[in-house]
């Protein structure tokens, strides 16, 4: 019994603890919303400059179905760049750390190719893959996906403490036995934080290449439909879920961060 009660607080303190953490965020969410509401009605701001918050729930509310059912298409897109940017990210990062001299080449090379522009990207799959494929889309998330996942994991590879190396080698461990037993566990923190970068950055560039052309059931495609009728409250609408798009995956990533290293201080910090 004496057990049970020592927990109850415990519980209860935890409790508190998140319930002190998300309050800042929905007070903030309620004041900018108030003030985006006011603003609108004090200054009169036209609806195709700015439609109240109120209009776009409304929009929603009333086109939910087809909003919805495009975010179907796009989140399978997102997932798939998502993916195919990270693996190869991943697979990049391990090949340089085994062989330090390529590092350079490569680098160079994910620097020309992160720097070429979202709108000349999507044209281009879409003509390698066609306009309504998925992997067009993908793969424009997954080019604008791959580079901070490889930086970060490159950096994280290679910042291994030189006692631990000197330790594994002392085992006569083999470089593979080095990457999976010591490299990767260090890599861990530094490619959680690329891909919540990366969940952002997959959300933006499929998007983006659905402007250009796509699906019918696409949120992208939906977004520049409304905006050309234009009904721009509907088309705040499929921003916004968008944007939630892009939190919901990031609290996925948080969270699968949690599961996997629950040892890291960044965590315990975040936690107090």
């Amino acid at each position: 019994m004496s057990t049970l009660r020592l927990s109850r607080p415990g519980g209860g303190s935890a409790l508190r603890t998140r319930i002190g953490r998300l309050t800042p965020v929905a007070v903030t969410a309620v004041v900018v919303l108030g003030l985006w509401q006011a603003v609108i009605a004090l200054f009169d701001v036209p609806v195709f400059i700015m439609p109240t918050p109120v209009m776009i729930a409304e929009a929603f509310q009333d086109d939910a179905g087809a909003i919805m059912s495009a975010s179907r298409a796009t989140v399978q897109a997102v997932l798939l760049g998502l993916a195919l940017g990270s693996a190869g990210g991943v697979a990049t990062a391990l090949v340089v750390s085994r062989f330090p001299r390529m590092s350079g080449p490569v680098l160079n090379a994910a620097v020309l190719i992160n720097c070429a522009p979202v709108v000349a990207l999507a044209p281009i799959f879409n003509n390698w893959f066609g306009v309504t494929s998925l992997l067009s889309k993908a793969g424009v998330a997954a080019v604008m996906v791959f580079f901070p996942v490889f930086v970060n994991t490159t950096r994280g590879l290679l910042q291994v403490a030189p006692l631990h190396l000197e330790i594994m080698e002392s085992l006569a461990a083999r470089p593979r036995q080095v990457a999976l037993v010591l490299r990767l566990p260090n890599a861990l923190p530094f490619v959680f934080n690329a891909l919540k970068l990366g969940t952002t950055l997959a959300v933006i560039g499929v998007i983006v290449s659905e402007y250009f052309g796509g699906s019918t059931e696409a949120l992208g495609v939906y977004i520049a439909y409304q905006a050309a009728l234009p009904r721009f409250d509907y088309a705040w609408a499929g921003i916004l879920v968008s944007g939630a798009l892009g939190l919901a995956l990031f609290g996925a990533v948080t969270l699968l961060e949690r599961l996997l290293m629950p040892w890291h201080a960044s965590l315990h910090d975040q936690a107090s």
